[in-house]
């Protein structure tokens, strides 16, 4: 082996020992495989609830107890509850002389389901919830007291109480409400920005045992399924959806989905979108205020995280000044330099395209400075490199290095972003693009 022979041989040994340095002393890179996907960009807002709420009032004097869980819907013959002139029928019923204090296992589980549901769902900031869980469970026991005192109907006629216990019903099919709020007969057009402020808003009840006088107010009646959501919205917001229409809500009690009909109200303070549903009542039919995410923008396109996202700078050269040149006849530019000789001579440099329209193109900035100047192609025009821009884009690493790809967003939330897929020099599906942008730089090598 000749001296010629042996460098090279050792020149080839030293890259391989270096390369394996590298490799076993560099941190992995981790890869993200690039798939076609959807965004779906929601966002929460807090809506009043419209809807047919008919008073009820009491045509007695005494006092009341109610046999109807509240939210339940009746018929218009239902006994909802009763008004006792003497105010005995609570000692009677709390002595047990009217029902079994033993529950079924049906009953119970009722009540489980009940606590378990007010677990899931409890906020310490609305303690609140505390007294209308405490009603729905005294609603549940009452039920059960309902039923026994209809099976018991003749011991109840037999006693002192006989003629002084008076049954009431609704007088119209619907769901049972035992709190009022003032909110019963409100419009969309009422709506203002004060109404959202919870801080003032107050519920009114009237509970079991309670005193009330004739022509009392005893609770509500929502006599049609058909309820509606009024939010304040963003105008550009509003002018979106107005055009669809129709918008997908998810409510944050139930977690469950739901298409509202837009109708867009432009009032004295503001934009407000009532959204219009015909199912799903009964599930708030208690709430006045009801929190939703409206999910809108439902993109297609490439979905890509976030994390793999960088931003870098470029030239931008005019179109005119870009031809295309070189071993490979890829693009590039004539820029000026001096020969051997110290004369000025244009020399083909190829540049790398991340972005271009007909006026412009957005090339790599590693071949070339600010000031070099270059010539426009079959012209003695000249200019100096000084326009710099940013793009977005992403690290495509199938080729065993970090490339840098230019993107574009058409959507995002905090963890993925949709671009637009088969652009002239963007990325397609399934190619492997470097998850974390922050690891690495143009052009490194990529050990994975």
């Amino acid at each position: 082996m000749n001296r010629v022979e042996l460098m090279i041989f050792g020149a080839m040994t030293i890259y391989i020992v270096g390369i394996l340095f590298m490799y076993l002393n560099s941190e992995p890179i981790q890869g993200y495989e690039v798939q076609l996907g959807s965004l779906s960009v929601a966002k929460t807002y807090t809506g009043v609830a419209i809807r047919e709420e008919e008073l009820l009032t009491s045509p007695y004097t005494g006092y009341i107890n109610y046999y109807i869980r509240e939210g339940e819907r009746v018929s218009s013959r239902d006994t909802i509850y009763s008004v006792d002139e003497s105010g005995k029928l609570a000692t009677l019923l709390n002595a047990g002389d009217m029902q079994d204090a033993s529950y079924t296992d049906e009953e119970l589980g009722e009540f489980r389901s009940e606590v378990i549901q007010f677990d899931r769902i409890f906020d310490s900031k609305e303690f609140q919830s505390v007294y209308d869980f405490k009603y729905d469970l005294e609603g549940s026991v009452m039920k059960l007291v309902n039923i026994s005192m209809y099976e018991n109907m003749e011991t109840l006629n037999k006693s002192s109480l006989g003629g002084m216990v008076s049954l009431c019903t609704a007088g119209k099919t619907g769901y049972i409400v035992y709190s009022t709020d003032g909110y019963e007969t409100l419009t969309p057009e009422q709506v203002t920005s004060e109404l959202f402020d919870q801080t003032t808003y107050e519920k009114k009840r009237v509970n079991n045992n309670d005193l009330i006088e004739k022509n009392a107010t005893v609770g509500k009646l929502v006599t049609d399924e058909n309820w509606s959501l009024v939010i304040p919205i963003e105008p550009e917001r509003a002018a979106e959806i107005e055009e669809e229409e129709y918008v997908k809500v998810k409510f944050i009690k139930t977690q469950e989905i739901s298409w509202g009909q837009v109708v867009i109200h432009h009032l004295t303070g503001g934009d407000y979108a009532q959204l219009i549903f015909n199912n799903s009542c009964v599930s708030f039919c208690t709430d006045r205020f009801v929190d939703i995410e409206l999910v809108v923008d439902d993109k297609q396109g490439l979905k890509i995280p976030n994390s793999a996202i960088a931003e870098k700078e470029f030239f931008i050269i005019p179109a005119e000044y870009m031809s295309k040149g070189g071993a490979n006849g890829n693009y590039g530019v004539l820029m000026e330099k001096p020969d051997e000789n110290g004369n000025l001579v244009y020399e083909f440099v190829e540049t790398t395209v991340y972005n271009s329209d007909e006026n412009e193109f957005y090339v790599d900035n590693s071949n070339l400075s600010v000031g070099n100047y270059i010539c426009k192609p079959e012209s003695t025009e000249k200019m100096a490199v000084s326009k710099s821009g940013t793009l977005k884009g992403v690290y495509n690493m199938n080729k065993g290095y970090a490339d840098f790809k230019q993107i574009t967003i058409l959507d995002e939330n905090d963890e993925y972003s949709i671009v637009s897929s088969n652009t002239k020099y963007g990325l397609t599906v399934y190619d492997r693009i470097v998850l974390d942008a922050s690891s690495v730089n143009n052009d490194d090598f990529i050990y994975h």
